[in-house]
């Protein structure tokens, strides 16, 4: 009995056994193991073209930027040696026109010479009019970018020219043909004494009036000629003043005029800048130029614009001076910066007609190229032997050398000197600025702008931007995350989740237009109710939750575990409708009745319409449903059985929560949070319709703001491309994409420590 029972199991057993080699299952198997393979590949090969695309956009982006950081480059072209130039007499003055076709050379024979630079052929010669028995002691060009020059005579007379180039296609070739004009007649205008030769001269003219200033040994002549057109006739007065000035002790070197024709700076052999106020005729200050005794001053000359004057000396030393005004308010000459082409002196400086750059030669025949506001020497090298004299063509890619009897023509690639590490993230002083300062302006209307790069101010309204917005979106999205996957009610989560998660569908251009055309003037007005809103509200949620803590067990149990929230929804529209209504009552009470102007006059605290108040309440509303997503996902994914667990050892439920759930779900809340934080940083339309775009660095909380990323957004279409305003947008974007990059790396970091030490619970 007992055998056959056991065969007739065995054979039941046998008959129930599932075969796992059918056909139809291998097949299976197979399809599942080529998914799983397929799906190991393409989530491979698509982190690395993730990978892949980043590194070549860093790569790009590097590419764009680095010629920012390259210096000059200086070719020697075949030197010239023109037969005109047996006889021509000593050079006073090299200059070149716009397109690097034709040089000016005017001699102390009172000639002159236009003639090709390729070739060096004589295209004209022109005699100035110099009265018999005087010769050219002085000559002195007018402000970079200005045709006009000054020759001051041996009999106290002095000739005011211009040279100009007419260009012409006849037959369809171009044709450039030069000439010397007299704006202010032939006749010689009496500067000095009758007699008395002029050593140094220096001229300034605007729309309305010229100024020529001259010295002799130690006396100042100052002239001024004024110029009237009468609109009805057509008719041109001109009228002259003297300008009479206290007279100097020592032998005056060289002499400027401000183009403001405000300022006249006198510079004596004894290294010393006088300064006087042409408009009061009064002595601002003597100045010191020379820190070393032993030093003189060689050279000089104005930066275009005329507000800054380079000052080398013996020792191969150059300096930037310009007025600024002192702690007590006063305009005083102050040195700004210094640089050092080498050891023998300098004997040349000429400025470029449209950058804040120059070139300087010395004794040796050593050629530097720098620029002021970067503080950067481009480049220093030897271009002739022993000491000559240069011209500078308007754009700054030519020059020619005379030394020797010969004429060197030089090619110069200089495509990016504004740019440096201290001007992009350091303070720089900056011409009419009080004091050195963080400014980004990349443009301006005239041709004398001083550029103003620096990135600091763009990093800090992007971090500050990032700030508001995290402190208002952190903790609610967090605390939302947490109640939600903790404590609501399933029913209701699968409500409340979809609709917060609806929020990140809202396109940023529209929370950006509601916020600049609409949120912005509300806050305005209602200043009192929203800070009372943001106080309130907080206070409201405890008292109701403390009140609702109180209620008898009957009420309380009567809704459902999990649907508590609901009942904070009146709470929060009654406390915001109540905190809104009683705004401008507030702000007759305690401010008023403005308080913005009481923040403005009362706390001399800047208040601008759009600031970074609304910048945060907009941004972190765009941020608050990446936060609270992330977070919501990882509180919830906390193993069921790690709560209960701690809930039958004794634990509340805070307890549980503050020492079981949110340190095991703590890497996926810090990467929310981190992620969050990416998003802010990298916002644009939000902060560019709603932040005023104003580049400055303060963190009041009513003023305005520009970030990196709305930067690149606003001026890129505007920008030359290649060139230095184009890169350093590029720069921007770098910068942008490192931060991130550093801030996911260290984020990544944190994240994986916080997996590793909680692991275990």
């Amino acid at each position: 009995m007992n055998d056959l029972a056991n065969t007739t199991m065995t054979t039941t057993a046998t008959t129930k056994r599932i075969d796992f080699n059918t056909p139809e299952l291998r097949r299976k198997r197979r399809i599942r193991a080529f998914k799983d393979r397929f799906t190991r590949w393409y989530v491979l090969v698509g982190g690395l073209a993730v990978l892949a695309a980043i590194t070549l956009i860093f790569f790009f982006l590097a590419y764009v930027v680095a010629p920012l950081f390259q210096g000059a480059e200086l070719e020697a072209k075949q030197p010239l040696t023109p037969a005109w130039m047996a006889d021509a007499g000593k050079p006073l003055l090299l200059s070149i026109e716009e397109q690097n076709q034709v040089g000016l050379r005017i001699s102390d024979q009172g000639q002159a010479q236009f003639f090709a630079i390729d070739s060096g052929a004589s295209l004209r010669s022109v005699d100035l009019p110099i009265p018999a028995g005087a010769t050219i002691t002085a000559i002195a060009k007018d402000q970079p970018g200005s045709t006009l020059v000054a020759i001051g005579l041996s009999n106290g007379q002095a000739i005011v020219l211009r040279h100009s180039y007419n260009v012409t296609y006849p037959d369809g070739k171009k044709t450039i043909t030069p000439a010397i004009e007299y704006p202010y007649g032939t006749e010689p205008l009496q500067l000095g004494e009758q007699g008395q030769a002029l050593q140094h001269i220096s001229l300034n003219a605007s729309d309305s009036s010229l100024i020529l200033a001259a010295a002799n040994g130690a006396q100042l002549h100052v002239l001024q000629i004024s110029r009237e057109e009468n609109l009805m006739t057509g008719e041109v007065t001109t009228e002259q003043k003297r300008i009479e000035l206290p007279q100097m002790t020592e032998a005056v070197q060289s002499i400027f005029v401000d183009p403001r024709q405000q300022w006249l700076y006198v510079l004596d052999g004894r290294a010393q800048a006088d300064v006087f106020n042409l408009r009061d005729s009064s002595l601002n200050g003597r100045y010191k130029l020379l820190d070393d005794a032993d030093a003189q001053v060689t050279a000089s000359a104005q930066l275009v614009g005329g507000i800054s004057l380079i000052i080398g000396d013996s020792k191969g030393g150059l300096a930037q001076w310009f007025m600024a005004r002192d702690s007590d308010g006063e305009p005083r000459l102050k040195q700004i910066r210094t640089f050092q082409m080498g050891t023998a002196a300098v004997v040349q400086i000429s400025a470029e007609e449209r950058r804040k750059g120059f070139v300087a030669l010395d004794a040796s025949g050593e050629l530097g190229v720098f620029h002021s506001t970067a503080q950067r020497t481009l480049l220093v090298e030897p271009v002739v032997d022993g000491q000559g004299l240069f011209g500078l063509s308007p754009r700054a890619n030519s020059l020619l050398v005379e030394a020797n009897g010969q004429l060197q023509p030089l090619h110069l690639d200089n495509p990016h000197p504004e740019v440096s590490w201290s001007a992009l993230w350091s303070k720089v002083w900056y011409e009419n600025y009080d004091e050195p300062k963080y400014i980004w302006q990349s443009t301006a209307a005239n041709t004398d702008f001083e550029p103003k790069l620096s990135l600091a101010p763009l990093t800090f309204g992007t971090l500050k931007a990032a700030f508001y917005a995290m402190l208002l979106a952190a903790p609610l999205a967090i605390a939302a995350a947490i109640y939600t996957a903790y404590f609501m009610a399933p029913g209701m989560r699968r409500k409340v989740k979809p609709v917060i998660e609806l929020m990140e569908a809202l396109p940023t251009v529209i929370l950006g237009f509601f916020a600049g055309l609409f949120l912005a003037p509300y806050v305005e007005g209602h200043l009192p109710g929203i800070f009372s809103l943001l106080l309130l509200l907080p206070v409201g949620i405890l008292v109701a939750g403390f009140a609702w803590s109180r209620l008898p067990d009957s009420l309380r149990l009567k809704v459902p575990d999990g649907w508590e929230s609901a009942m904070l929804i009146p709470v929060i529209l009654l406390v915001g409708a109540l905190s809104l209504y009683m705004s401008p009552f507030m702000e007759n009470w305690f401010f008023g009745g403005d308080m913005r102007l009481w923040i403005s006059n009362d706390l001399g605290i800047t208040y601008d319409q759009r600031n970074a108040l609304v910048v945060g309440l907009a941004m972190g509303f765009a941020v608050i449903p990446n936060i609270y997503s992330i977070a919501e996902d990882a509180v919830f994914s906390v193993p069921r059985g790690l709560t209960l667990g701690s809930l039958a050892l004794g634990a509340t439920p805070w307890q549980t929560l503050t020492r079981v759930v949110i340190l095991t779900a703590s890497p996926g809340i810090f990467s929310a949070l981190m992620i969050g934080m990416g998003r802010a940083v990298g916002e644009t339309m939000i902060v560019l319709m709603a932040t005023g775009n104003t580049p400055v660095m303060e963190m009041n909380l009513f003023e305005g703001l520009r970030t990196l990323a709305a930067n690149v957004a606003v001026e890129m279409p505007e920008s030359e491309v290649g060139g230095s305003h184009y890169r350093v947008l590029f720069l921007s974007a770098l910068v942008l994409l490192l931060f991130t990059f550093l801030m996911n790396t260290l984020a990544e970091l944190i994240r994986q420590r916080l997996r590793k030490k909680y692991s275990s619970l």
